[in-house]
């Protein structure tokens, strides 16, 4: 009688069925080389209305190789699919160029989540009125450390300047400013804003300010047809918010491209590091020459640099204090 053998089994015996879904994936990307040009102008709950560079406009998602790459208004992209701009149709997002500057801000100086306000900025247009709403300098201040540290020219457009004590509230202003070569503009209903446009050219520039000081009516001034709703300030002296939502518009006549931002009642900047913030006080950056290694530049630091700035009548003591105050209100503190 033969004898059977017991078989030897190994791992090559061993098959496994393939479960659904479970086609083998790689790490090579479609290069998309048939894509094209464009820049997004608009974003809507995952929709991006993008303007082509050969012209048009169209709708657009991300695709899903783009995982969870945040598209925001101002950023160059690439673009594939359905790219006519008729209606329902929508194209796919497949890459983001690098960006030129990134705009950020948070909603608070201790929430550290940072909020992409816009890519690809030269210029920062900080409005601020100059009565009802008065100037703020403080909000003005953080507007200015969010654009050095973004490597955005900011540019100060005064608004209102045809109301009786708007003179005065100039004056005062500018005396704040007078050790920083910040350019401006005055506007007013009643006179065309040449200066303004002459500014705006060529550029990509976003408009920020306190709900209340003009941007909207500064907007569909600029943009003829913008319709961006104006709202009232109320009776305590603070604007209502009118724009709800970021949106690229484009100049009269095509030279250049504004994008109108929700009115802002705060400018986090617990993004900048403290070394960027002194860099949005250019006025006092000498100082900090002179300090000891580590000094915290806060009141009680010994021997701070900025003390001696100030004391030499090289620096103006309101600035100091406002630095200060960001530099506490990043860590929380009290001064």
């Amino acid at each position: 009688m033969a004898t059977v053998r017991r078989r030897e089994y190994d791992e090559d015996d061993v098959r496994v069925r393939p479960g659904r879904g479970s086609r083998p994936r790689t790490r090579i990307r479609p290069r998309h080389a048939d894509s094209a040009g464009g820049f997004v102008v608009g974003v809507d709950r995952g929709r991006y209305t993008c303007v082509l560079d050969e012209g048009g406009t169209v709708t657009a998602m991300r695709a899903r190789e783009m995982g969870r790459k945040s598209v925001v208004v101002g950023d160059r992209v690439a673009m594939v699919g359905d790219l006519s701009g008729a209606a329902g149709s929508l194209a796919r997002i497949v890459r983001i160029e690098p960006r030129r500057s990134v705009l950020r801000r948070t909603a608070d100086d201790d929430d550290n989540t940072e909020r992409v306000i816009v890519a690809n900025a030269d210029q920062l247009v900080i409005v601020s009125s100059l009565q009802d709403p008065p100037p703020r300098t403080g909000f003005i201040d953080r507007c200015l450390v969010a654009a050095y540290d973004a490597d955005i020219e900011p540019l100060l457009c005064l608004t209102k300047a045809d109301l009786p004590a708007a003179d005065e509230a100039r004056a005062e202003l500018l005396d704040y400013y007078a050790d920083l070569d910040l350019p401006r503009v005055d506007t007013r209903p009643d006179r065309p804003l040449t200066e303004l446009v002459d500014r705006l050219a060529g550029q990509l520039s976003v408009l920020v300010g306190h709900s209340g000081v003009g941007k909207s009516t500064l907007v569909n001034r600029l943009v003829p047809g913008a319709d961006r709703a104006v709202g009232v300030v109320s009776a305590i002296g603070k604007g209502r918010h009118t724009s709800t939502s970021a949106v690229v518009l484009p100049l009269a006549g095509g030279d250049g491209w504004l994008v109108d931002t929700p009115g802002v009642r705060s400018f986090g900047l617990a993004h900048v590091s403290a070394e960027s913030l002194l860099s949005g006080f250019p006025d006092l950056a000498e100082g900090a020459a002179e300090c000891p290694s580590g000094c915290s530049h806060d009141p009680d630091a010994l021997d701070c640099g900025l003390d001696a700035l100030v004391a030499a009548g090289r620096a103006s003591a309101r600035r100091l204090a406002s630095y200060r105050r960001l530099l506490a209100s990043r860590s929380g503190a009290e001064w």
